[in-house]
């Protein structure tokens, strides 16, 4: 008989975490090794404990499970990553498969379909839904497409007032939204540009004209 797949739970809500390890502790083929509350704690347990699958949420304190797959993708490449998340948008699916995660799952997910993507992705094969196999095939069909044509018109608003120097309180002020709303665009902004910051944002915004040469 083959040994259990070990498996470590990384999720910030604990009624998700004790549901999945009960779900877990009900196969025979499955070892619940660890869980984490956040991603430092993703990434620590993840090293310590090397389990064969992290099943990891996304947005979670701290650093996000994006970068949490990152950092055990760079320590230990041997250790899957299957994020279970709420979000399938093409921003969250292709950074979590450029930062290492080799199954992206929806939480709605059914039990069986969950169980047999942990034992996809614990024997190294993908394990994608759908809606992320559908955003990577559109990504790759319209690779060729000029980066900033990948933003919406808000995004694009945003942007050019990053690349004018503005903060997000200012940016919500100028386009009557609430700074959560801008936080969200901004950081769908940064992805969608492959940048790490607003530096690098505003950058990309001068150099591809984007930014007004005079306020408005």
């Amino acid at each position: 008989m083959n040994p259990p797949i070990r498996v470590l739970v990384a999720d910030d809500h604990e009624i998700v975490r004790e549901g999945l390890c009960t779900l877990f502790s009900e196969e025979a083929d499955f070892l619940v090794v660890g869980e984490a509350k956040n991603g430092e704690e993703a990434v620590a347990a993840a090293l310590a404990l090397t389990p064969d699958v992290v099943i990891m949420d996304l947005m979670m304190p701290g650093i996000d499970g994006i970068e949490a797959t990152r950092r055990i993708h760079a320590q230990a490449p041997t250790i899957h990553v299957l994020v279970l998340t709420s979000f399938a948008d093409e921003p969250h699916v292709r950074r979590a498969i450029e930062a290492g995660a080799q199954g992206f799952l929806l939480k709605d997910v059914l039990k069986e379909e969950l169980l047999r993507s942990i034992r996809e992705v614990a024997a190294g094969r993908p394990a994608l839904h759908p809606e992320a196999q559908r955003h990577l095939m559109r990504r790759v069909a319209n690779r060729d497409r000029p980066v900033a044509e990948e933003l919406t018109e808000r995004e694009l608003a945003v942007l050019q007032l990053i690349g004018r120097g503005r903060a997000n309180k200012e940016i919500a002020k100028a386009l009557h939204l609430s700074e959560g709303t801008v936080k969200g665009h901004v950081s769908a902004v940064l992805s969608k540009l492959g940048v790490l910051d607003r530096t690098q944002a505003a950058l990309f915004a001068v150099r591809e004209g984007l930014v007004p040469l005079r306020d408005g």
